[in-house]
Order: structure tokens, then sequence, then C-alpha cells
């Protein structure tokens, strides 16, 4: 399950990284995200870090049950 979500979250991170530098710099949709909801230009880096927050959740948990 930690794997799933590991991958999930990386792509979170990559596509509001993505989609936040295409909107910003370049004035296009990069990414696969924007295909799915319409999201403000803010919303790009608040996906980044809700899949940042995956990430170090699930390694503290994984941390927490190795002892």
């Amino acid at each position: 399950m930690r794997g799933i979500i590991n991958v999930v979250a990386v792509i979170a991170v990559i596509q509001g990284l993505v989609g936040f530098a295409g909107r910003m710099w370049f004035d296009s949709e990069w990414g696969f995200l924007h295909r799915l909801v319409e999201l403000p230009l803010w919303g790009y880096p608040v996906v980044a870090v809700a899949g940042l927050v995956a990430l170090v959740l699930v390694d503290a948990s994984k941390k927490r049950e190795q002892g």
C-alpha cells in the first residue's frame, strides 16, 4: 500500500510543479492534471505540497514500524 501511495504522491508533486511552471512562465497547460480538473494558478503548488506531505507521512510511518 505504501508503494502505491508513494507513486501517487510523486506524480502529484510532478504534476503540481509542471502545471505551475507551464501556467506561470509559458502561458500554456502542461501535464495531465489540467485535463482532470480546472485549477487556478495557486492550486498547482497546493497539489505539489500535498504530494510532499504524503511522502513525508509515509516515510515516517515506515520508520515508526521498523523501530
